[in-house]
């Protein structure tokens, strides 16, 4: 699996996992702690923190709702701030809109 990411993705897990490492130890939580609280296997949290793509992702969710970060993932997506989705919408409307002869007003 790990072959098969591109470079920038394998990156950024690599990141997220020290950043929620960083997180952890500003906390003054171990890593026994977080394992406990999260519900994981101490291996398990260990390797979210090594940014492990394998492990599942309602594991790395569990580890930030754990530390306070609530529904992180809920946003990342979101339409509403999706500024590429939005230009692409734009993008699709017509030039101008025409009305059949037959049609009803409202």
């Amino acid at each position: 699996m790990h072959d098969v990411l591109p470079a920038g993705v394998r990156r950024s897990l690599i990141k997220f996992g020290h950043d929620l490492a960083v997180a952890r130890r500003k906390r003054q939580l171990t890593m026994g702690m977080m394992a406990e609280r999260t519900g994981l296997a101490k291996s398990t949290y260990a390797r979210i923190e090594k940014g492990d793509p394998a492990v599942a992702m309602g594991a790395y969710a569990m580890a930030l709702f754990v530390m306070g970060f609530g529904e992180v993932f809920g946003d990342l997506t979101d339409a509403r701030r999706d500024d590429d989705g939005l230009l692409l919408d734009e993008e699709r409307l017509p030039k101008r809109v025409r009305i059949k002869k037959n049609s009803t007003s409202l």
